[in-house]
């Protein structure tokens, strides 16, 4: 049974490993990340935060236990209100209350709640509703080729930025005549402006060369035409950023052909999902990547691909990867970045250097098993840094 040890953190602990992990914690510049300037809530009640926890389904309650277990054994200041939400109720009960709470705290770690094809056309997607009355209107994943996992292609390091308010998930459908449906993809041109600047600027503040805008104006050249308009107009505020765009399906041909050639990427929400996902596959799977939700207000953090996970729910075998590195994106969103890189750092040494993996990268070890690899390294890391002090 692995002894509790109160971290030190008297040292300067968020240089190497924190790159690794460039939006969650250290750019390429050497600044900490700090959500693009969003402000995170002042600590509270003796030096601590709270934070709103959304279990969701599939795996995300068991993962969500595990963060919690790592930020005990860490002693990390933050304290959770947890808010259950059921998928199956078609009242909206239960996502009303997690909002109120995030408004409460202003930031929530969450797992990802099931939207089933089977519920009324009425029944409006949970995680919709949360992104859209939050007005969480960036989605950033940072995804990049991590120590010790086998992928096909390697040195990959792409951030992707993602309109997350609008496009196809406007959740605007009716059928016209029985058998013609109208589904209404509403572009804004406030909101592209707003996402592609925010692309921009975050480029600018990672020390990022390149952005490139993914649309389909060839075709939709109302709507992505706008889109593609309003990211050249931002462009040509930020001469020291090369700017490009490319049509959204030679971008998951060349995403999957030679991704390196990637950089920053700002897109619509639907091909924000798609390029999300093909990304994630690039490096190592859905269990690795986590992903940030921005707004002016608020912060909200989960898995990058957004995966219930529902066939492996309580077996022991998902990968907490994901799930702890977004913690860890918000410990960095509330500045308490020497907890972060303790955890990421341990995170790290577990994928490279004990080779303690999840079946998902080739691996035989259990959720548990992982997570106990990483405490361990946690605990030595504390007792390193306690030596030299």
């Amino acid at each position: 049974m692995l002894k509790l040890i109160r971290p030190l953190f008297l040292q300067n602990r968020t240089g190497n490993t924190a790159q690794v992990f460039g939006v969650a914690g250290i750019s390429r510049r050497g600044k900490a990340w700090d959500s693009n300037k969003i402000i995170p809530p002042p600590a509270k009640y003796g030096g601590r935060h709270t934070v709103t926890m959304i279990p969701g389904d599939g795996i995300g309650p068991e993962l969500l236990r595990h963060v919690q277990e790592v930020f005990r054994y860490s002693c990390v200041p933050v304290d959770f209100e947890v808010v259950h939400v059921n998928s199956a109720m078609t009242e909206e009960d239960d996502i009303d209350n997690a909002i109120t709470a995030i408004r409460r705290n202003r930031v929530a770690l969450k797992g990802n709640i099931e939207t089933s094809h089977t519920m009324p056309p009425s029944h409006k997607s949970r995680n919709n509703l949360l992104r859209t009355s939050l007005d969480l209107y960036a989605n950033v994943i940072h995804c990049q080729s991590l120590p010790g996992v086998q992928t096909r292609h390697r040195d990959i390091d792409i951030m992707i930025i993602r309109e997350n308010t609008e496009g196809e998930y406007s959740s605007l459908e009716h059928e016209s005549v029985p058998g013609v449906v109208e589904s209404l993809k509403i572009i804004t041109k406030s909101n592209s402006l707003r996402i592609a600047d925010y692309a921009f600027r975050l480029a600018r503040e990672k020390g990022r060369k390149r952005v490139t805008a993914v649309h389909k104006a060839n075709i939709m050249k109302l709507g992505d035409g706008l889109f593609l308009q309003c990211c050249k107009e931002v462009a040509s505020g930020y001469p020291d950023i090369v700017f490009d765009s490319m049509i959204v399906d030679n971008t998951t041909m060349q995403l999957v052909s030679k991704p390196q050639q990637f950089d920053v990427m700002v897109m619509p929400n639907l091909y924000g999902n798609v390029v999300s996902n093909v990304c994630a596959g690039l490096v190592g799977g859905p269990g690795l990547v986590p992903g940030a939700n921005l707004g002016r207000d608020y912060a909200v953090f989960e898995t990058a691909t957004r995966n219930t996970g529902k066939s492996i729910a309580n077996k022991n075998t998902a990968n907490p990867t994901a799930m702890l590195l977004a913690s860890c994106m918000m410990l960095d969103h509330l500045q308490l970045h020497d907890y972060a890189a303790l955890i990421r750092s341990a995170i790290l040494r577990t994928m490279n250097e004990t080779r303690m993996h999840t079946a998902d990268i080739g691996g035989q070890g259990t959720t548990s098993e992982v997570v106990q690899s990483i405490m361990r390294l946690m605990q030595g890391a504390s007792l390193r840094s306690a030596a030299a002090f």
